[in-house]
């Protein structure tokens, strides 16, 4: 591995510093990819109390509960500050705590607070049919379960069914979370995706026949599913997923993340997004080798343990013809659906990041490919077609799997102004507009407050997806703000600190290189003397 001598955080990756040049920032976080071949990934609320829950034998089970006590909010729930991306974790957390009190240590003034505050918070949200909850994956079935666990916890240190109960959110009564319990109780085959969610299943999850930990020894890529698949018994110290789930919690001493691994995930992405934006970094031949290996007959899933998908498919394809090693996408018409492409067969959503990616990996081959190209072409001009079509009036995008309608956007516009062709131009500059209309009067930009991550985002709109040497005052100007924000929150070191989770899986997280890869391309379009004038 280089040396170039970067301070690390936690999880590995390096340190942004602006005494460093971006390139050798750039190639340090690239190594650091085969470094950490998991990946780089933020504690999760909701993960960390399901193993508070579920297995009080693990390594560090005074530290996650110290965790959830410490990162409880002022009004009592934990996690984002919209109530519908709160609900998850604040319920987990409440349930772990609780789960804790039932154990009967001597001192629990602290849980005992927090799960009082808890249930103040959650009773508020919950009134008149709950708040509106994202599009998380597995949303409908864990807040069911966890509502009736809470519940069976009130029971018993209440005294009886008189006490404090929660009422489920309409249309979240629990029943289909108690079939696919009975299937897997009954060895039935299941989408592959479910096992990322395997805890909802309750008892039966203990053993399940349908699944086995993969050679990372997870189940799901998940550490609650892989604490669900071990059961109550705490196994020897030698069996695979214990050692997962060790690896787990002590790569953040003692909380761990939603996902793990990210293995492909996380390497497309930061490749693409530094290679796109013209960082000059060097992906070392055994990435790119690895990522190369990843796409397999169905595509690459983002790590072991879970299903193939087209949105990992799709980045790693555009990564490697950026890095100069093509891979036909052929292997992604398998997820075409008539109107766009699905993110996984048989799903019920739909993704535009996904298929923003997609656009990608088919219009780089496209314009390299010798031969017939008829299809190509066509499916170049369906997936721009939708995507157009999808984009919210004001000209932003939104997506399942992302909080920020700023990551949507810069996925669609770069991907719409080089693969788009002359139609998509006008949705282009509709999100060119709303970009510019919507930065702060600090210059930043974001959802809920502004963030180096969001910030970065609107940068790679602006500087993406513009007309080719068009000068433009207007987006100098907010690109050069956007930029002292971004070497602002790098001098003082608060990208960690003001970076909130914002990518969806069960909780919200931050695949933090990816994040940091966004940043450093951000920092690299607008260090070639970008002025506010």
């Amino acid at each position: 591995m280089i040396d170039h001598g970067l301070p690390r955080t936690a999880t590995g990756t390096p340190r942004i510093d602006p005494g460093i040049d971006i390139a050798a920032s750039a190639d340090e976080l690239v190594n650091g990819l085969l470094e950490h071949p998991w990946g780089q990934v933020t504690p999760s609320v909701y993960e960390t109390g399901r193993l508070v829950g579920l297995a009080p034998w693990l390594a560090l089970h005074d530290e996650r509960v110290r965790y959830l006590v410490r990162t409880q909010r002022p009004d009592g729930g934990w996690g984002a500050p919209h109530r519908g991306y709160a609900l998850v974790p604040t319920l987990s957390a409440v349930e772990a705590l609780l789960a804790e009190l039932r154990r009967g240590p001597a001192d629990r003034s602290g849980p005992r607070k927090a799960v009082d505050r808890g249930l103040t918070a959650l009773g508020e949200w919950l009134e008149g049919g709950g708040p509106p909850i994202p599009d998380m994956p597995a949303v409908e079935l864990i807040v069911p379960v966890l509502i009736d666990r809470i519940n069976d916890h009130l029971e018993h240190l209440d005294g009886g069914p008189s006490g404090r109960r929660l009422v489920p959110p309409a249309g979240m009564d629990g029943a289909k979370a108690a079939l696919i319990g009975s299937l897997v109780r009954a060895g039935a085959d299941l989408p592959d995706k479910l096992w990322h969610a395997l805890e909802i299943a309750g008892d039966a999850a203990a053993g399940a026949r349908g699944t086995a930990p993969e050679h990372t020894g997870t189940i799901g890529a998940s550490p609650a599913a892989t604490a669900a698949w071990l059961g109550p018994a705490e196994p020897p110290p030698h069996h695979p997923a214990r050692r997962y789930l060790e690896t787990a919690a002590r790569a953040h001493g003692g909380p761990v993340p939603c996902g793990l691994p990210i293995t492909v995930f996380e390497r497309g992405w930061v490749l693409s997004w530094l290679i796109r934006a013209g960082v000059p970094v060097r992906a070392p031949e055994r990435l790119v080798r690895e990522l190369r290996e990843a796409i397999g007959p169905a595509g690459a899933p983002a790590a072991a343990g879970l299903p193939a998908d087209a949105d990992t498919t799709s980045a790693a394809l555009y990564a490697l013809a950026l890095a100069g090693a093509p891979h036909p996408p052929d292997v992604l018409w398998g997820y075409e659906t008539p109107t766009h492409f699905c993110t996984w067969r048989g799903e019920d959503g739909r993704s535009i990041t996904t298929n923003a990616h997609v656009l990608e990996a088919f219009g780089r081959h496209l314009a390299t490919v010798r031969g017939p190209a008829e299809r190509y072409a066509a499916t170049v001009a369906k997936v721009a077609g939708w995507l157009c079509e999808q984009q919210l009036p004001d000209g932003q995008w939104t997506d399942r799997w992302h909080a920020s309608p700023y990551y949507a956007t810069a996925c669609a516009a770069p991907a719409l102004a080089g693969f788009g062709g002359p139609g998509a131009r006008p949705a282009v500059e509709r999100a060119r507009r709303w970009t510019l209309r919507t930065q702060r009067p600090d210059g930043s930009w974001g959802l809920w407050e502004g963030t180096p991550e969001e910030t970065a985002y609107a940068l790679h709109v602006l500087l993406l997806s513009g007309p080719e040497g068009a000068e433009e005052p207007e987006v100098r100007r907010a690109a050069a703000r956007g930029a002292a924000v971004l070497r602002e929150a790098v001098r003082t070191g608060s990208i960690e600190s003001n970076n909130p989770p914002m990518w969806h899986d069960k909780d919200l997280y931050t695949p933090v290189a990816v994040v940091h890869a966004a940043i450093l391309a951000a920092l690299h379009m607008t260090a070639g003397g970008i002025s506010d004038g």
